[in-house]
């Protein structure tokens, strides 16, 4: 258990007023006086950040009161209702803002229509009534605005709320009340809509964690179910799951059988058959049978839980594209204020009229304000982000959103990738006057605390042909080798063809026996003691069904190479690459030979994603410019190891990556064009004398609105 003194402790806080990439930026910048940047997590999505726990909290609180936001310690539960009261907050600051702004406007008509300014007009010819009801919509529209602002100012670092608020206080003192009501109450509109679009993609990652049940039927020592909340059930637990009903809780059942649709964590469109020993996740859907499971983990712990959780956490990590409109906007908007402040001083001094370049100074500042661009990019990610979730691909950051679209080569583990992960015994050999239950019994003995595929294949065909299976002893596992123990006293091993030519036992007889095996594209493993090879067992991986429209795939959308990397015999490898399509297959690889092949093809063919099981590939996969993890629902070092995580064993969900990384790219790109577009054509009407404060607001806005609407297109994919 982490205390506040512990090393990796950290401390989170909601944060009112974090929606977009500029407020993070801001956040980032006070924070730098408490703690170094890179100890300090931004989760947009949230509205949270994550400090060292060893920070004090009125520390943190005071730091963030200084930027015009405000900071309180985080509670899940509360969560949602904080976030959905800040909303409603900030639609009733838009709808009094609009209202007070259209009661000026009536009231300013109607005055000017009877014609009674002679009583009733301020000394601008402004009625007092109709300047009192559009001060009161600028107060409102700008009371979350001008505390950001005067930070801004402070620290010299103008931003699109100091913008806003100098456009505003200029509007007011050339007498242009309407205009400067009209820009607060838009303003205000478009920071709600804002909001909103976070919010929207919020609710989209949260939609997955919605979709564990909030109550599991507990099976109790007398057969009684009890429905308790899923937070309350400890590990070890035994809880019941009727037809039609959502699975709780992860677990291995222990009872009954049936078919699960796993949609929601893997992306898997039919159903999987389920038995007793399968593993369920939470949130999948029971078919149409009753079973028991028992629990492996904890609710907060769960496949769907983590799902939620790094998906929360791979948001926070800017992708390129966001960290350059962050770089962008730091020239970009000290830029608008240096024209905007040009237009004013320079051309009434050269006898243009004064307050007509003030006000376009004004104008220009408003169409300058970069709240469309800095929140196109990080919108898009999070949908992008979302949308991956739910087809079952998990992103671990968001730079990675954009490095499968640049992808040239893709590198594929042999086993458990392309193939099924599930070999089985077709074959044993026994030499030297072993028959085949003895030969059986010692392969068994040996693989007895093994997870390795082949080790499971073995095990599985020794007690399906009744062979005794008693644990050999000092087992001592060689790396992309194999295994060597005692079995009564005596050492046995068991390997690969290599490790017996490492040994130095293979004769030339044992030899020729090996390559004809390997020429019909089974694994063979040798068994072996000291004196003399025992014999062989002979084993078959089937080709996953997809593989070979996977690999298709990948070379339509233009991947160069794709490349099968396994520690397996050449001749095997080589009919399984031929089978597949490959392009290129490196077989008998331990796994330091495949991080050295992965930088080979890297450095002659350029970005290289490699794919495997997340454990045994774990090198590669993080040598690789992307590193996917096959089936890693309910595998932590999986989800732990790769950049990306395929939660199903479904190869095909490759390819709808890269279709998916380039649309976003797509929608990145399409954004910042219409966004700068939009501006620059606002930009020339202002010089032409052709807009208006009122229409440059609308068309900032709308600009806004177009590029969070393209980008959550992203979500229906």
């Amino acid at each position: 258990m982490t205390t506040p003194d512990s090393p990796g402790a950290v401390r989170h806080f909601a944060v009112d007023g974090m929606d977009c990439a500029e407020e993070v930026a801001t956040l980032r910048d006070v924070l730098r006086n408490l703690l170094p940047p890179d100890q300090v997590g931004f989760d947009l999505l949230n509205g949270r950040i994550s400090v060292p726990a060893r920070i004090p909290t009125s520390q943190v609180v005071m730091a963030v009161a200084a930027t015009g936001m405000r900071a309180v310690p985080w509670n899940e539960r509360e969560a949602p209702d904080r976030s959905r009261r800040r909303l409603s907050g900030r639609a009733w600051l838009v709808l009094a803002s609009g209202l007070a702004t259209g009661t000026g406007f009536l009231v300013h008509a109607w005055f000017a229509g009877l014609g009674a300014a002679t009583r009733t007009d301020t000394p601008t010819g402004m009625p007092w009534l109709a300047r009192g009801a559009y001060g009161a919509a600028v107060a409102v529209g700008m009371w979350v605005v001008v505390p950001k602002a005067c930070y801004a100012l402070r620290r010299l670092r103008p931003d699109m709320n100091l913008l806003m608020t100098i456009a505003v206080s200029g509007a007011i003192a050339i007498g242009e009340w309407f205009e400067a009501a009209t820009v607060a109450f838009l303003f205000a509109l478009s920071l709600a809509l804002e909001g909103w679009s976070v919010g929207r993609a919020r609710r989209a990652v949260a939609a997955l964690m919605k979709l564990a049940p909030d109550r599991v039927r507990i099976v109790t020592e007398d057969t009684a179910e009890v429905v308790v909340d899923p937070g309350e059930v400890e590990p070890g637990s035994r809880f019941r799951v009727r037809p039609g009903e959502r699975i709780g809780l992860d677990g291995s059942i222990v009872r009954g059988a049936t078919e699960v649709d796993e949609a929601p964590i893997t992306g898997e469109s039919l159903p999987v058959p389920k038995e007793v020993g399968s593993t369920v996740f939470a949130g999948t859907i029971n078919g149409s049978g009753v079973i028991d499971v028992v629990s492996t983990r904890p609710a907060g712990e769960t496949t769907l839980a983590r799902i939620v959780r790094q998906v929360g956490e791979a948001q926070a990590q800017r992708s390129v594209a966001e960290q350059w409109v962050e770089r962008f906007a730091r020239i970009y908007t000290p830029s608008i204020l240096a024209l905007a402040l040009a237009v004013a001083v320079l051309p009434p001094v050269l006898g243009h009229e004064w307050s007509d370049c003030l006000y376009r100074a004004l104008v220009l500042l408003v169409i300058g304000c970069p709240c469309a661009l800095v929140i196109a990019t990080p919108v898009a990610v999070v949908a992008s982000l979302a949308a991956a979730a739910r087809h079952g691909v998990l992103l671990k950051s968001g730079r990675v959103v954009e490095v499968p679209s640049r992808l040239e080569v893709v590198a594929l583990d042999k086993t458990g990738t392309v193939t099924e992960g599930r070999p089985r015994v077709v074959g044993i050999v026994p030499l030297a006057d072993h028959d085949e239950p003895a030969l059986l019994a010692r392969a068994a003995a040996l693989a007895a605390d093994s997870l390795h595929p082949i080790a499971q294949a073995v095990l599985a065909h020794a007690r399906a042909a009744g062979v005794p299976v008693r644990a050999a002893t000092d087992v001592v596992a060689i790396q992309g080798k194999g295994v060597e123990g005692r079995i009564d006293g005596r050492r046995f091993w068991l390997g690969s063809h290599r490790f017996l030519e490492e040994r130095g036992q293979e004769t030339a007889e044992v030899h020729q026996r090996l390559e004809e095996l390997a020429r019909t594209g089974r694994t063979i493993v040798v068994v072996g003691n000291d004196a003399h090879v025992c014999g062989f067992v002979a084993v078959v991986d089937r080709v996953r069904t997809e593989s070979a429209a996977a690999i298709a795939a990948l070379k339509r959308l233009g991947i160069s190479r794709v490349v099968l990397l396994s520690g397996d015999n050449r001749r095997t490898a080589e009919i399984v690459g031929e089978e597949t399509g490959v392009d290129e297959v490196h077989a008998e690889l331990l796994p330091e030979d495949k991080v050295r092949v992965v930088t080979e093809i890297e450095t002659e063919f350029g970005p290289t994603a490699m794919v495997g099981d997340g454990v045994n590939d774990a090198p590669a996969l993080a040598r690789a410019s992307m590193g996917v993890a096959m089936g890693a629902a309910g595998t932590d070092a999986a989800i732990e190891t790769a950049d990306v995580a395929l939660m199903g064993d479904d190869l095909g969900k490759l390819p709808w990556l890269i279709e998916h990384s380039r649309a976003t790219l797509t929608v990145i790109r399409a954004n910042a064009i219409l966004a700068l577009g939009i501006k620059a054509v606002f930009v020339l009407l202002t010089f032409s004398g052709m807009a208006s404060l009122w229409g440059a607001i609308v068309a900032d806005m709308g600009a806004s609105l177009l590029v969070v609407a393209n980008a959550m297109r992203l979500l229906r994919r």
